[in-house]
């Protein structure tokens, strides 16, 4: 018997985070052992009159074509690759990581080959999915490789990803359509604001240039969990979108890699210099991948105050209540954002030991709580 939760979070990401509708193809994808949670899934496709094609992707396959492929093999893309993202028209992926540190060992420059040459279907994607042509949503299978990253049990990792998405509620939906409404509280006041600075104790001040973007609700229907509000800088401004210097909080993992201890500055839209303790090399490495990848492509709130711990999984944590993340790489076209990249990769500072955010000279957030009292808050 499957846990009722898996059940549960089926009914959320395909009635509410992508509203199936009949006759669509709906890709669900992940490795096998996710296999509780697709089953779980492919049944509320098939109830709400939809198509489900199932993609499993073995983690065990990545590592054997870092391992093999030549140069024309990392830089091939299949043809029919391109044709599922440009025609599928749901796509619900699983995250199911069975061991997060087996590309660790791979050569960064193979892995920024074989990211460089999907870029235009990571373009596609973003183009489709701006224009509402696909609907797409992520959501984390708790395994024990992520639970032994985030340092808990493999129960105590469950909880803690089913509670992050309010699945031990009785009606799940409804509390996600109440932070909605909470969440559009802040997209609202942002609209049409110009300039956000974020800035830490520890170093942080990023200004970014949001004037003429588009301001973001994410509440559920594209990551689940969810809880931000996000945009793009408007990197066509006469500063360039973005200045400043960003001190990550806690270590970025990207392709099983940590790294540890990031400082970038940016000037004029562009990163001009990298800081890691730890693996700077494959960071540089992913930062010079193609012209965009230097760029700031997403800048973002997390509000989503059930989520209060790191645990090296980027979907948790950049929601963690009272933070931000900036996204170095492709943007969002319906933020307004241009940035073109094969590279997106969110980072994550924290503002709960006394950092701020200030839009247009106004603080709105405080040691990681908003000032506002009907905004999400822990």
């Amino acid at each position: 018997m499957r846990d009722p939760r898996l059940d549960k979070l089926a009914k959320v990401l395909v009635e509410y985070a992508t509203n199936v509708q009949p006759g669509q193809l709906v890709r669900i994808g992940g490795d096998p052992v996710a296999l509780p949670l697709i089953e779980a899934i492919y049944e509320h496709v098939l109830q709400a009159g939809a198509h489900p094609f199932v993609k499993l992707t073995p983690d065990s396959l990545q590592d054997i074509f870092f391992a093999l492929a030549d140069e024309k093999q990392l830089q091939y893309v299949s043809p029919l690759a391109k044709y599922e993202i440009e025609t599928i028209d749901v796509s619900i992926g699983l995250w199911a990581d069975t061991n997060t540190k087996s590309l660790s060992m791979i050569d960064p420059a193979r892995q920024s080959k074989a990211s460089a040459a999907r870029k235009q279907i990571m373009k596609t994607f973003m183009e489709r999915a701006a224009k509402k042509e696909l609907h797409w949503t992520g959501t984390l299978f708790p395994t024990l490789a992520l639970a032994q990253d985030a340092e808990m049990s493999l129960r105590q990792y469950e909880d803690f990803v089913f509670n992050a998405g309010h699945l031990d509620k009785a009606d799940p939906v409804t509390e996600w359509r109440t932070i909605e409404a909470r969440q559009q509280k802040v997209v609202d006041y942002l609209a049409g604001k110009k300039q956000v600075r974020f800035w830490t104790p520890n170093g942080t001040d990023l200004t970014v240039t949001v004037d003429g973007m588009k301001w973001i609700n994410c509440c559920g229907h594209e990551n689940f969990p969810d809880g931000e509000v996000f945009t793009g800088p408007n990197l066509q401004a006469d500063d360039g979108g973005v200045n400043g210097v960003v001190r990550y909080s806690f270590p970025a993992v990207y392709h099983g890699r940590e790294v540890h201890d990031i400082e970038l500055t940016f000037e004029k839209g562009r990163v001009t210099d990298i800081k890691a303790s730890k693996n700077r090399d494959f960071l540089v490495a992913m930062l010079d991948q193609d012209e965009g990848a230097r760029g700031l492509g997403e800048i973002a709130i997390g509000t989503n105050y059930n989520i209060t711990r790191y645990s090296k999984s980027t979907l948790l944590d950049e929601k963690i209540g009272g933070t931000f993340h900036a996204a170095v790489g492709a943007g969002y076209p319906e933020t307004g954002n241009s940035n073109d990249s094969a590279l997106h990769w969110d980072m994550v500072c924290d503002l709960r030991p006394g950092g701020t955010i200030t839009v247009d000279s106004e603080v709105i957030l405080r040691d990681g709580q908003f000032v506002f009292d009907d905004w999400p808050g822990g």
